[in-house]
């Protein structure tokens, strides 16, 4: 029984990823708006057996690894090693535990079934890893051609975590000997003498490698995103000035609009809506307009923040349309420059942003040429799980 156990899930993620055709180390390339590493680390934390969850990170990555974890309670990492046993190693001896799941953070989809499954099996054996049956037809072949068919019986792929007592997992690596590199935990175990049960494995746990494997785990994930949408809206009187921003741009006009910050209204209006999505309040209640660190900001803060709390929230920004109500200045000169700078900000493709103008036919305050309107709808995918809480 593990009931008096403590115990801890230990993430590797101290490599750099350099097969993944990404412009950084795969563990924080992001998925449906969450780093690879959050995810393995969300889906162990999820899962009420485990008590704490212990990162290794690799040199350099430390700004990676705070942007990726925001605000969960986790230990300080440890620093990885030259090679994939050295960084468990160091990851074992930091924890204070009795029991370890070893994971790889390219490992991002965890079904909690399956630390069911490996914390059951370890009351029949030292350690458990889960593994899939080989199901292809498996040959030799070399750049001559296809040679002889191996036999796939009794043939596994091999996935993690991979569970053991912590005492006896770290034992086993120190007395590792050093000639050849282990490629996983269970090996450097079973040359200790540890006996190693195979587990039903899962195919969410496939590890990501190279770049398709990417985008087939987002479509992957898609089915536990749920679409929300929301709108925004918001006005900005005429002052005295020489131009207007609007979309994160300057457009040159015989007026200024009147405001707190920069009075950017198209943006103003997107960041309700952002905010809308994930039911985060308002843009007042972020930036109060009393508050005099925002006298004159640009707005391009305020989207920022906005995009950084839908992803936070594990959100993926699908489109955003936004309608622009003045009778001057003329927006369509600068639909497309507008349509990109937002695109920008939101860092997503040009085709996920609309950008459309009116006027009001002379009638109301914008058909006075007393100020701006804009009105924005966005929509947005959010893990069903943040739905359902939010």
């Amino acid at each position: 029984m593990l009931n008096d156990k403590r115990i801890a899930g230990l993430i590797v993620a101290a490599g750099d990823g350099v097969r993944s055709g990404q412009n950084l180390p795969k563990q924080y390339v992001r998925i449906a708006g969450r780093a690879v590493l959050t995810h393995a680390i969300d889906a162990l934390f999820a899962h009420p057996a485990i008590d704490i969850v212990q990162i290794v990170i690799g040199s350099g990555h430390e700004s990676l690894y705070a942007e990726a974890i925001g605000d969960r309670p986790l230990p300080s990492p440890v620093q990885g090693g030259a090679t994939r046993r050295d960084s468990v190693i160091a990851g074992l001896e930091a924890i204070d535990a009795d029991i370890v799941l070893i994971h790889d953070a390219a490992r991002p989809f965890l079904p909690p079934e399956v630390i069911d499954r490996l914390l059951a099996a370890l009351s029949d054996t030292d350690g458990a890893v889960p593994a899939l049956p080989v199901a292809d037809t498996l040959a030799r072949g070399d750049s001559s051609g296809l040679g002889d068919t191996v036999g796939r019986d009794g043939l596994y792929r091999i996935q993690t975590p991979q569970t053991f007592a912590r005492a006896d997992i770290l034992a086993a690596h120190r007395a590792w000997d050093g000639a050849r590199e282990a490629t996983d935990d269970a090996q450097v175990a079973r040359a200790h003498g540890l006996s190693v049960a195979i587990i039903e494995g899962d195919p969410m746990l496939d590890k990501l490698t190279y770049a398709a494997d990417f985008a087939q785990a987002a479509e992957r994930i898609r089915p536990t995103m749920i679409s929300r949408s929301a709108s925004g809206y918001d006005v900005h009187a005429f002052a005295e000035g020489s131009g207007v921003w609007l979309g994160g741009l300057l457009i040159a006009h015989n007026r200024a609009l009147a405001g707190h910050s920069d009075a950017d209204v198209a943006l103003h209006a997107i960041v309700d809506a952002l905010l809308g999505t994930i039911s985060a309040g308002d843009i007042g209640s972020h930036f109060p307009p009393n508050d005099s660190r925002w006298r004159g900001a640009a707005s391009e803060i305020f989207v920022r923040h906005a995009r950084d709390l839908v992803v936070a929230a594990g959100g993926i920004i699908d489109h955003v349309d936004l309608t622009i109500i003045c009778e001057a200045p003329k927006i369509g000169p600068h639909r497309e420059a507008i349509r990109t700078r937002i695109a920008t900000l939101l860092d997503v493709p040009i085709a996920n942003v609309s950008v459309k103008a009116t006027t009001t036919e002379k009638l109301g305050f914008t058909g006075r040429s007393e100020g701006i309107a804009a009105q924005a709808i966005a929509t947005v995918r959010v893990p069903e799980s943040y739905s359902k809480a939010n």
